[in-house]
């Protein structure tokens, strides 16, 4: 049974940072894409940034320079460093995986299995 389990959400001021993590166990993929969404109230759910074969990351442009994604070696975790938060990246944010990235990366509905979510809040 596939589970992602991510930690690290929490509240921070407009400019200061936060660290999410993921650990992932029990699939079977030879290669995988793993990725983070976020889903404001209201809204919905987007890509945030992901990471595929070959430690090739993407992100989305209202991200880009702020936030770096990675993985371990053993590809069963990964970690979103956000820096410069604004209050406009508040929101649940949800570990997810597939086989593959590709062009795709940002849609939700590709992707084979989520984490529970871990909520982030931004204050101005």
């Amino acid at each position: 049974q596939v589970q992602l389990v991510e930690s690290g959400g929490g509240s921070a001021q407009a400019g200061g940072s936060l660290t999410l993590s993921c650990v992932a166990s029990g699939y079977t993929y030879t290669t995988i894409c793993m990725a983070w969404f976020r889903q404001a109230p209201g809204a919905e759910r987007e890509g945030v940034a992901a990471i595929g074969g070959g430690q090739i990351a993407y992100y989305d442009d209202s991200v880009k320079g702020r936030f770096t994604i990675s993985q371990g070696h053993a590809k069963t975790t990964m970690s979103l460093q956000m820096n410069s938060l604004k209050p406009e990246d508040t929101g649940m944010y949800y570990c997810a995986v597939k086989f593959f990235c590709g062009i795709n990366w940002p849609r939700p509905g590709g992707y084979d299995y989520w984490g529970q979510g871990t909520q982030v809040t931004v204050s101005s």
